[in-house]
Protein backbone atom coordinates (compact mmCIF):
# COMPACT_ATOMS: atom_id res chain seq x y z
CA UNK A 1 0.00 0.00 0.00
CA UNK A 2 1.34 3.48 -0.79
CA UNK A 3 1.66 5.51 2.10
CA UNK A 4 1.87 8.82 0.19
CA UNK A 5 0.72 10.28 -2.79
CA UNK A 6 4.73 11.03 -4.07
CA UNK A 7 5.47 7.36 -3.57
CA UNK A 8 2.29 6.32 -5.49
CA UNK A 9 3.29 8.87 -8.77
CA UNK A 10 6.53 7.98 -8.37
CA UNK A 11 6.27 6.22 -12.24
CA UNK A 12 3.96 9.26 -13.60
CA UNK A 13 7.29 11.74 -11.95
CA UNK A 14 9.74 9.77 -13.27
CA UNK A 15 8.68 9.88 -16.53
CA UNK A 16 8.18 13.49 -15.95
CA UNK A 17 11.62 13.92 -14.95
CA UNK A 18 13.03 12.28 -18.44
CA UNK A 19 11.03 14.94 -20.30
CA UNK A 20 12.77 17.87 -18.51
CA UNK A 21 16.03 16.48 -18.92
CA UNK A 22 15.15 15.68 -22.88
CA UNK A 23 13.82 19.06 -23.64
CA UNK A 24 17.35 20.43 -21.88
CA UNK A 25 19.49 18.41 -24.29
CA UNK A 26 17.52 19.45 -27.18
CA UNK A 27 18.09 22.82 -26.01
CA UNK A 28 21.81 22.42 -26.24
CA UNK A 29 21.82 20.47 -29.25
CA UNK A 30 23.04 22.19 -32.16
CA UNK A 31 22.40 19.62 -34.99
CA UNK A 32 19.19 20.55 -36.60
CA UNK A 33 18.68 16.44 -37.77
CA UNK A 34 19.51 15.33 -34.08
CA UNK A 35 17.54 18.14 -32.29
CA UNK A 36 14.35 16.77 -34.59
CA UNK A 37 14.93 13.96 -33.60
CA UNK A 38 15.26 14.61 -30.24
CA UNK A 39 11.64 16.80 -30.16
CA UNK A 40 10.14 13.83 -31.90
CA UNK A 41 11.12 12.05 -28.77
CA UNK A 42 9.69 13.93 -26.34
CA UNK A 43 6.29 14.07 -28.58
CA UNK A 44 6.31 10.67 -27.81
CA UNK A 45 7.13 10.38 -24.16
CA UNK A 46 4.45 13.37 -24.06
CA UNK A 47 1.33 11.38 -25.25
CA UNK A 48 2.44 8.76 -23.01
CA UNK A 49 2.03 10.45 -20.36
CA UNK A 50 -0.65 11.98 -20.86
CA UNK A 51 -2.30 8.59 -21.59
CA UNK A 52 -0.85 7.09 -18.26
CA UNK A 53 -2.43 10.19 -16.40
CA UNK A 54 -5.58 9.47 -18.10
CA UNK A 55 -5.64 5.87 -17.18
CA UNK A 56 -4.06 6.30 -13.66
CA UNK A 57 -7.05 8.79 -12.36
CA UNK A 58 -9.98 6.92 -14.52
CA UNK A 59 -11.16 4.79 -12.21
CA UNK A 60 -9.58 5.87 -9.00
CA UNK A 61 -10.30 4.22 -5.74
CA UNK A 62 -11.21 5.03 -2.15
CA UNK A 63 -7.25 5.29 -0.78
CA UNK A 64 -6.07 6.55 -3.91
CA UNK A 65 -8.47 9.34 -3.72
CA UNK A 66 -7.15 9.86 -0.31
CA UNK A 67 -3.74 10.38 -1.14
CA UNK A 68 -4.77 12.19 -4.17
CA UNK A 69 -6.76 14.66 -1.41
CA UNK A 70 -3.26 15.26 0.59
CA UNK A 71 -1.22 15.97 -2.55
CA UNK A 72 1.88 18.26 -1.78
CA UNK A 73 1.25 20.15 -4.96
CA UNK A 74 -3.00 20.64 -4.57
CA UNK A 75 -3.96 24.37 -4.41
CA UNK A 76 -4.85 25.42 -0.64
CA UNK A 77 -7.49 27.79 0.22
CA UNK A 78 -4.85 31.19 -0.25
CA UNK A 79 -4.30 29.59 -3.72
CA UNK A 80 -7.93 29.53 -4.63
CA UNK A 81 -8.35 33.23 -2.76
CA UNK A 82 -5.28 34.12 -5.13
CA UNK A 83 -7.10 32.94 -7.79
CA UNK A 84 -10.79 33.92 -7.77
CA UNK A 85 -10.68 37.32 -4.96
CA UNK A 86 -10.03 40.54 -4.98
CA UNK A 87 -9.13 43.31 -2.39
CA UNK A 88 -8.71 39.90 0.11
CA UNK A 89 -8.08 41.35 3.81
CA UNK A 90 -7.19 38.65 6.37
CA UNK A 91 -8.55 39.04 9.76
CA UNK A 92 -6.44 37.49 12.80
CA UNK A 93 -7.14 36.66 16.27
CA UNK A 94 -10.30 35.88 18.25
CA UNK A 95 -10.49 38.26 20.49
CA UNK A 96 -9.87 36.27 23.60
CA UNK A 97 -5.58 36.69 23.16
CA UNK A 98 -4.82 33.72 21.02
CA UNK A 99 -3.98 33.53 16.94
CA UNK A 100 -4.57 30.60 14.64
CA UNK A 101 -2.74 30.48 11.79
CA UNK A 102 -4.66 26.81 10.42
CA UNK A 103 -7.54 28.52 9.90
CA UNK A 104 -7.79 32.02 7.70
CA UNK A 105 -10.45 34.44 6.39
CA UNK A 106 -11.33 37.68 6.37
CA UNK A 107 -13.77 39.87 3.59
CA UNK A 108 -12.68 40.11 -0.46
CA UNK A 109 -14.39 40.78 -3.38
CA UNK A 110 -16.02 38.27 -5.60
CA UNK A 111 -16.79 39.52 -9.32
CA UNK A 112 -17.67 42.97 -7.59
CA UNK A 113 -19.50 41.48 -4.55
CA UNK A 114 -18.05 42.12 -1.38
CA UNK A 115 -18.14 38.34 0.82
CA UNK A 116 -16.64 37.12 3.45
CA UNK A 117 -13.76 33.69 3.19
CA UNK A 118 -12.98 30.82 5.73
CA UNK A 119 -10.74 28.41 5.03
CA UNK A 120 -8.41 26.00 6.35
CA UNK A 121 -4.46 26.81 5.33
CA UNK A 122 -1.88 23.92 4.97
CA UNK A 123 1.69 24.16 4.93
CA UNK A 124 4.15 23.59 1.65
CA UNK A 125 7.66 23.24 4.00
CA UNK A 126 8.10 22.32 7.45
CA UNK A 127 8.44 25.86 8.48
CA UNK A 128 5.01 26.46 7.17
CA UNK A 129 3.57 23.31 8.40
CA UNK A 130 4.61 24.02 11.59
CA UNK A 131 2.87 27.42 11.32
CA UNK A 132 -0.41 26.23 10.18
CA UNK A 133 -0.06 23.16 12.72
CA UNK A 134 -0.27 21.03 9.71
CA UNK A 135 -3.89 22.26 8.91
CA UNK A 136 -5.13 21.50 12.81
CA UNK A 137 -6.97 23.71 13.96
CA UNK A 138 -7.48 24.70 17.30
CA UNK A 139 -10.58 26.52 19.20
CA UNK A 140 -9.09 30.18 18.56
CA UNK A 141 -9.61 29.09 14.62
CA UNK A 142 -12.88 28.11 15.12
CA UNK A 143 -13.56 31.34 17.50
CA UNK A 144 -11.97 33.90 14.94
CA UNK A 145 -14.19 31.74 12.43
CA UNK A 146 -17.17 32.49 14.82
CA UNK A 147 -16.30 36.32 14.45
CA UNK A 148 -15.86 36.46 10.43
CA UNK A 149 -19.41 34.90 10.78
CA UNK A 150 -20.88 37.24 12.85
CA UNK A 151 -19.40 40.13 10.66
CA UNK A 152 -21.02 38.49 7.46
CA UNK A 153 -24.37 39.09 9.24
CA UNK A 154 -23.53 42.06 10.08
CA UNK A 155 -22.81 43.35 6.43
CA UNK A 156 -25.17 40.78 4.80
CA UNK A 157 -21.61 39.19 3.10
CA UNK A 158 -22.30 35.64 1.71
CA UNK A 159 -20.04 33.37 3.80
CA UNK A 160 -17.88 31.19 1.45
CA UNK A 161 -15.89 28.36 3.15
CA UNK A 162 -13.02 26.05 1.80
CA UNK A 163 -12.47 22.97 4.07
CA UNK A 164 -8.75 21.15 3.58
CA UNK A 165 -8.33 19.75 7.45
CA UNK A 166 -6.92 15.90 8.45
CA UNK A 167 -9.20 16.73 11.89
CA UNK A 168 -9.00 19.40 14.84
CA UNK A 169 -6.41 19.63 16.76
CA UNK A 170 -6.55 17.47 19.83
CA UNK A 171 -3.41 18.28 21.38
CA UNK A 172 -3.41 18.73 25.47
CA UNK A 173 -3.73 22.76 25.04
CA UNK A 174 -6.61 22.31 22.55
CA UNK A 175 -8.32 20.73 24.68
CA UNK A 176 -8.22 22.47 27.81
CA UNK A 177 -9.01 25.51 25.28
CA UNK A 178 -12.22 24.12 24.76
CA UNK A 179 -11.80 22.41 21.57
CA UNK A 180 -15.49 20.67 21.06
CA UNK A 181 -16.94 23.70 22.22
CA UNK A 182 -15.41 26.20 20.30
CA UNK A 183 -16.05 23.77 17.26
CA UNK A 184 -20.03 23.26 18.28
CA UNK A 185 -20.20 27.04 18.75
CA UNK A 186 -19.06 27.39 15.18
CA UNK A 187 -21.52 25.01 13.93
CA UNK A 188 -24.28 26.87 15.83
CA UNK A 189 -23.25 30.16 14.63
CA UNK A 190 -23.56 28.83 11.11
CA UNK A 191 -27.06 27.26 11.31
CA UNK A 192 -28.28 30.87 12.80
CA UNK A 193 -26.82 32.77 9.21
CA UNK A 194 -29.77 34.52 7.52
CA UNK A 195 -27.21 35.27 4.49
CA UNK A 196 -26.16 32.53 1.73
CA UNK A 197 -23.47 30.07 2.69
CA UNK A 198 -21.18 27.98 0.26
CA UNK A 199 -18.71 25.10 1.88
CA UNK A 200 -16.29 23.40 -0.62
CA UNK A 201 -14.28 20.66 0.83
CA UNK A 202 -11.18 21.01 -1.49
CA UNK A 203 -8.98 18.43 0.02
CA UNK A 204 -9.25 16.68 2.95
CA UNK A 205 -12.52 16.91 5.11
CA UNK A 206 -11.77 15.48 8.37
CA UNK A 207 -14.05 14.79 11.21
CA UNK A 208 -15.55 17.78 13.68
CA UNK A 209 -12.49 19.94 12.06
CA UNK A 210 -14.07 20.26 8.99
CA UNK A 211 -17.95 20.41 9.67
CA UNK A 212 -16.62 23.07 12.49
CA UNK A 213 -16.83 25.53 9.35
CA UNK A 214 -18.81 23.85 6.78
CA UNK A 215 -22.96 23.77 8.28
CA UNK A 216 -23.60 25.40 4.91
CA UNK A 217 -26.73 26.34 2.56
CA UNK A 218 -24.54 24.49 -0.01
CA UNK A 219 -21.70 21.77 0.15
CA UNK A 220 -19.97 21.13 -2.48
CA UNK A 221 -16.85 18.83 -3.19
CA UNK A 222 -14.00 18.50 -5.58
CA UNK A 223 -13.84 15.34 -7.59
CA UNK A 224 -10.53 13.97 -5.93
CA UNK A 225 -11.39 15.63 -2.32
CA UNK A 226 -12.70 13.47 0.55
CA UNK A 227 -15.31 13.71 3.37
CA UNK A 228 -15.02 11.65 6.57
CA UNK A 229 -15.76 10.91 10.62
CA UNK A 230 -12.15 9.96 11.15
CA UNK A 231 -8.31 9.57 9.14
CA UNK A 232 -8.36 6.20 7.41
CA UNK A 233 -5.06 5.49 9.27
CA UNK A 234 -6.97 6.34 12.65
CA UNK A 235 -9.56 4.73 11.90
CA UNK A 236 -7.52 1.69 10.76
CA UNK A 237 -6.20 1.83 14.04
CA UNK A 238 -9.00 1.52 16.29
CA UNK A 239 -10.61 -1.51 14.25
CA UNK A 240 -7.74 -3.62 13.46
CA UNK A 241 -4.88 -1.84 15.54
CA UNK A 242 -3.22 -1.15 12.70
CA UNK A 243 -2.80 2.12 11.29
CA UNK A 244 -1.23 0.79 7.79
CA UNK A 245 -4.33 -1.06 7.03
CA UNK A 246 -5.55 2.61 6.09
CA UNK A 247 -7.13 1.67 2.28
CA UNK A 248 -9.55 -1.16 4.24
CA UNK A 249 -10.64 1.85 5.95
CA UNK A 250 -10.77 4.02 3.34
CA UNK A 251 -13.11 1.31 1.46
CA UNK A 252 -15.39 1.12 4.36
CA UNK A 253 -15.66 4.58 4.95
CA UNK A 254 -17.57 5.79 2.03
CA UNK A 255 -15.34 8.57 2.09
CA UNK A 256 -15.29 9.89 -1.50
CA UNK A 257 -17.17 12.86 -3.44
CA UNK A 258 -19.39 10.07 -5.17
CA UNK A 259 -20.79 8.27 -1.78
CA UNK A 260 -21.23 11.61 -0.15
CA UNK A 261 -23.14 12.42 -3.02
CA UNK A 262 -24.89 9.41 -2.97
CA UNK A 263 -25.97 9.98 0.31
CA UNK A 264 -26.70 13.57 0.07
CA UNK A 265 -24.52 14.65 2.56
CA UNK A 266 -23.19 16.87 -0.55
CA UNK A 267 -24.95 18.38 -3.19
CA UNK A 268 -22.60 18.79 -6.09
CA UNK A 269 -18.96 17.45 -7.09
CA UNK A 270 -16.75 19.88 -8.87
CA UNK A 271 -15.06 18.39 -11.72
CA UNK A 272 -10.93 18.52 -11.57
CA UNK A 273 -8.84 18.96 -14.49
CA UNK A 274 -7.46 15.54 -15.63
CA UNK A 275 -4.86 14.53 -13.12
CA UNK A 276 -6.09 16.32 -10.38
CA UNK A 277 -6.42 19.92 -9.24
CA UNK A 278 -2.53 19.71 -8.18
CA UNK A 279 -1.55 19.30 -11.99
CA UNK A 280 -3.80 22.53 -13.52
CA UNK A 281 -4.55 25.11 -11.20
CA UNK A 282 -6.32 27.78 -13.53
CA UNK A 283 -8.45 25.04 -14.38
CA UNK A 284 -9.53 24.02 -10.85
CA UNK A 285 -9.73 27.35 -9.37
CA UNK A 286 -11.99 28.45 -12.53
CA UNK A 287 -14.17 25.20 -12.29
CA UNK A 288 -14.49 26.33 -8.17
CA UNK A 289 -15.08 29.92 -9.05
CA UNK A 290 -18.11 29.02 -11.30
CA UNK A 291 -19.38 26.47 -8.82
CA UNK A 292 -19.59 29.34 -6.22
CA UNK A 293 -21.27 31.85 -8.40
CA UNK A 294 -23.64 29.12 -9.67
CA UNK A 295 -24.72 28.57 -5.90
CA UNK A 296 -25.00 32.06 -4.63
CA UNK A 297 -26.94 32.79 -7.56
CA UNK A 298 -29.49 30.28 -6.34
CA UNK A 299 -29.51 31.55 -2.73
CA UNK A 300 -29.99 35.00 -4.06
CA UNK A 301 -33.47 34.25 -4.76
CA UNK A 302 -34.36 33.35 -1.46
CA UNK A 303 -35.45 35.71 1.56
CA UNK A 304 -33.34 35.84 4.75
CA UNK A 305 -35.49 33.75 6.76
CA UNK A 306 -35.98 31.53 3.70
CA UNK A 307 -31.89 30.90 3.56
CA UNK A 308 -32.25 30.28 7.00
CA UNK A 309 -34.39 27.13 6.88
CA UNK A 310 -33.09 26.19 3.89
CA UNK A 311 -30.07 25.30 5.79
CA UNK A 312 -31.86 23.96 8.29
CA UNK A 313 -34.13 21.59 6.33
CA UNK A 314 -30.88 20.48 4.52
CA UNK A 315 -28.98 19.06 7.67
CA UNK A 316 -32.14 17.69 9.06
CA UNK A 317 -32.87 15.39 6.33
CA UNK A 318 -29.75 13.86 6.68
CA UNK A 319 -29.41 9.78 7.73
CA UNK A 320 -31.71 6.98 7.68
CA UNK A 321 -33.91 5.82 10.67
CA UNK A 322 -37.42 4.09 11.39
CA UNK A 323 -39.47 5.00 13.68
CA UNK A 324 -40.01 2.01 15.64
CA UNK A 325 -43.76 3.08 16.85
CA UNK A 326 -45.35 3.91 13.63
CA UNK A 327 -46.56 7.26 14.46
Amino acid sequence: MSKTHKEWERPLNELEDGIIKLKEVSKKEKDPQKREALEAKIADYETRRDRYVEVMYSNLGAWEKVLVARAEKRPYTLDYIQAIFHNYVELQGDRNGFVDHAIVGGPAMLDGRPVMIVGHQKGRNIQERQLRNFGYARPEGYRKAIRLFEMAERFRMPVITLVDTPGADAGVEAESRGISEAIAAAIFKMFELTVPSVSIVIGEGGSGGAIGIAASNRVLMLEHSIYSVIAPEGCASILWRQADRGADAAKALKLTANSALEFELIDEIIPEPIGGAHRDWPTACANVKGAILKHLGELDQLSPSAIYEDRYARFRKMGVYEDIFGS
